[in-house]
């Protein structure tokens, strides 16, 4: 990660996702997406649940219900607000350098905040694919998520969490290529 400052990171994964989220048009909202479970709805609130989830891995709340609806009559609205509940958590003073849980074990927070980064542009860009927008996402940081998750293939992690890569076509955009590497049809 060439950025010394997560929180940037975030900020501009943040304004990647949101930049999708905000492009989705209520009809679309039954729509599939490369997340083959998920329709655009439920890939949203696989979204917000996740930043809901991070809030209570960093704050010590207990596990969230992740089936519940946490969009409520606005998706977008849902996003934004949980987003801002969690960059407030994060930025807190010393939040980053705290031991919290992960999916992975306990680590400093900032591994949470660098997880975030990943699945918000991942999962922008699924919802971007899905609605017919632009998946050519924050190029530079979209390659600095690909570098990791090319790292976490490398050491066997993230079997049960992603497809195995598939093949981007040659001169695709970073976030394309990510979106490959996370095992989503590109083409």
């Amino acid at each position: 990660m060439s950025d010394p400052n997560p929180l940037a990171r975030f900020d501009r994964a943040a304004a990647a996702a949101d930049a999708a989220i905000a492009g989705v048009l209520p009809e679309q909202l039954e729509d599939p997406t490369p997340c083959t479970e998920w329709n655009v709805r439920q890939l949203l609130n696989h979204i917000v649940g996740g930043n809901r989830s991070f809030i209570a891995m960093q704050t010590g709340g207990g596990p969230i219900d992740r089936s519940a609806d946490y969009l409520g009559a606005d998706p977008l609205d849902a996003f934004r607000t949980s987003l801002a509940e969690l960059r407030a958590v994060f930025a807190a003073d010393g939040a980053l350098e705290r031991i919290v849980p992960t999916p992975f074990g306990e680590a400093p927070a900032a591994v949470l905040v660098n997880m975030r980064v990943n699945e918000m542009m991942l999962h922008g860009w699924d919802v971007a694919k899905a609605t017919g927008q632009s998946t050519d996402l924050d190029p530079e940081l979209a390659a600095e998520c690909l570098e990791e998750f090319r790292a976490l293939r490398a050491a066997g992690r993230g079997k049960g969490m992603f497809h195995d890569p598939t093949d981007a076509p040659s001169g695709s955009a970073p976030a394309d290529q990510l979106a490959a590497m996370a095992g989503r049809v590109v083409a």
